[in-house]
């Protein structure tokens, strides 16, 4: 066989009945779906089931034990203490455990959903905070009948079919004897009443849906994928139960000028090579407002200047990131014959008519930074 029935019950081949039925249950309470409802715990729980079903019937073991198949064809289940027609093995565990879900009826009223709005934002509302009317549509309680789902003047009946039980029960025979066991009412679907005469508004539901204006204060510091959570402002359950909660996702707008990096902020400017040469002052446009930034003489492509304070507002706390900018020096290009001159001349006063250059090696890729990393070793 294809299964070790000994191995999924952790017994020995010649275990008895009693050590078989002590290992079963052990795990049957430990995997059962209403105490682990995870899928690849329910499918080792029928695993288990299958593997009790032929070891606990000593015509089946027998079989098994010779290399047969104890549950192939007719004789598989019509030997003594075989299942009996219509019999279901989760007939056998609710004999065993209960059933396992919610006795009597149950009831009408229910929590409803949650709900997501992504509202987007532009940085300098994401920097400073900012207030939004949002539009929602979500269920409200039904007007009408106030949520209980039937027309007005009417009100539900008890089920005659359980009589008001929300379930059924019903008697199989097993191995194990008679089994009584209990399922849903078809009837009723488990409530234990029936709307004769459901609400024409909600169709029985207790809820219609609606739109209304929220106001939502976005605090500053926000970024994309933050989540606000506005507590029971999501959708009325059926039956008027409790509403959900309502969640507003940030997305944030891109800006012209700024990337924006944690609470940080990047820009580039670029610049002649005579003013990086010289130094100079740039007007810059930032969240606060224009300042003037100021250029080093000597200053380089590449190199960048921090502004402190500049940046966003942490989410949690009153202080905020930098403002980085980027130097890119440019040269000029479609020199007339003044410009090119003059630019000569200061090639000559110093000393750079013939410049030697230096150099450097070429920038790696990860992997060749690996590779050399473990050479070197």
């Amino acid at each position: 066989m294809a299964t070790d029935y000994y191995a999924v019950l952790g017994v020995r081949r010649d275990a008895t009945q009693d050590e078989i039925k002590k290992a079963y249950r052990r795990l049957a309470r430990e995997l059962h779906p209403d105490v682990n409802p995870d899928p690849q715990t329910q499918d080792r729980f029928k695993e288990i089931g299958l593997a009790y079903e032929v070891l606990s019937d000593p015509q089946k073991r027998q079989v098994y034990d010779l290399g047969g198949d104890p549950r192939g064809g007719a004789a598989a289940g019509a030997g003594a203490g075989g299942f009996g027609p219509g019999f279901a093995f989760s007939d056998m565990l609710d004999a065993f455990f209960g059933s396992g879900g919610q006795r009597g009826p149950r009831s009408r009223v229910q929590r409803g959903q949650d709900a997501l709005i992504r509202v987007e934002i532009s940085l300098q509302d994401a920097a400073f905070g900012t207030q939004r009317d949002i539009q929602v549509d979500t269920a409200v309680v039904c007007p009408t009948c106030n949520g209980d789902g039937a027309a007005p003047g009417t009100q539900p009946v008890t089920c005659d079919m359980c009589r008001g039980r929300g379930e059924v029960s019903q008697v199989t025979r097993s191995f194990l004897g008679q089994v009584m066991t209990s399922r849903p009412c078809p009837q009723c679907q488990g409530y234990g009443t029936i709307v004769p005469t459901p609400c024409v508004e909600c169709a029985g539901d207790g809820r219609v849906r609606t739109r209304r204006t929220l106001t939502v204060k976005i605090p500053p510091g926000v970024d994309n994928g933050t989540q606000i959570k506005l507590a029971g402002e999501g959708e009325v359950g059926p039956g008027a139960g409790p509403a959900g909660n309502l969640y507003i996702e940030i997305v944030e707008e891109p800006h012209d000028i700024f990337q924006r990096r944690g609470d940080d902020l990047h820009c580039t400017v670029t610049m002649p090579m005579t003013a990086a040469a010289l130094g100079t002052n740039i007007p810059l446009q930032t969240l606060d407002g224009q300042v003037e930034l100021d250029i080093r003489p000597g200053s380089q492509s590449g190199q960048s200047i921090t502004m402190r304070g500049r940046g966003i507002q942490h989410l949690r706390g009153s202080a905020r990131g930098d403002l980085v900018v980027h130097i890119e020096v440019q040269t000029p290009k479609n020199l007339d014959a003044e410009q090119e001159s003059v630019l000569r001349k200061l090639a000559q006063l110093r000393g750079e008519e013939r410049p030697q250059g230096t150099f450097a090696p070429g920038q790696q890729g990860l992997f060749s930074r690996l590779k050399d990393a473990i050479n070197n070793r």
